[in-house]
């Protein structure tokens, strides 16, 4: 493993996109706890991807122009749907110890399916893994394998250090309904202006 994969892994991951605005948003309004649990689900969304990336599903979905755009569109849908959601909620944050076992695994399935409606994530494993695997290596499935853990591992670590910075300011918003409100309109517009972005994506 080179010193330019994790150099570029790390700078990737740490670009904020979905899965980050999402384990800021849930670290914010539940907590640290409510963070890590964002960024597990995120990392858990990663693994359809390079499923595809090593089984060669994602050459298909490259080749595919119906087949992007399907799950393009539903990508741009959901997150449609939780900039709505978002808005919606008009409840207070709450300083309570967060999340019953059902809300955990509604946060981590809303998690899984950011990364999964994201068919950029796919083409993204099928373009930059191999470069760094020799092409006629005899087990260049385990070493992409191999290399798509790594990157596994640091999306996890850098979307945990999201929420677990932004629960720390939890603080400065609890009780406080303009700053709630400021918040979930930010994050929803966030929610609206990346749906933008992944409608403008092309193969």
């Amino acid at each position: 493993m080179s010193i330019a994969f994790l150099l570029t892994t790390l700078v990737i991951v740490a670009t904020p996109g979905t899965g980050a605005v999402y384990s800021i948003a849930e670290g914010i309004s539940r907590g640290r706890r409510a963070g890590i649990i964002a960024a597990f689900g995120c990392t858990l969304g990663v693994i359809p991807h390079m499923i595809a990336a090593i089984t060669g599903l994602a050459a298909i979905l490259n080749a595919s122009a119906v087949a992007f755009e399907t799950i393009k569109w539903i990508g741009i849908a959901y997150l449609l749907f939780l900039a709505w959601q978002t808005l919606r909620d008009k409840s207070l944050i709450q300083a309570e110890e967060d999340p019953a076992p059902r809300s955990s695994w509604r946060v981590i399935g809303t998690a899984v399916l950011i990364n999964v409606l994201n068919p950029k994530l796919t083409i993204f494993f099928f373009a930059f893994l191999p470069q760094f695997v020799p092409s006629q290596a005899p087990d260049a499935a385990w070493q992409m394998a191999g290399l798509s853990l790594v990157f596994m591992a640091l999306t996890f670590v850098v979307f945990a250090l999201y929420g677990i910075f932004a629960a720390t300011m939890r603080t400065q918003v609890l009780g406080r309904p303009r700053v709630v409100t400021w918040l979930r309109r930010s994050f929803a517009a966030t929610y609206v202006l990346l749906a933008g972005r992944l409608a403008l994506e092309t193969r």
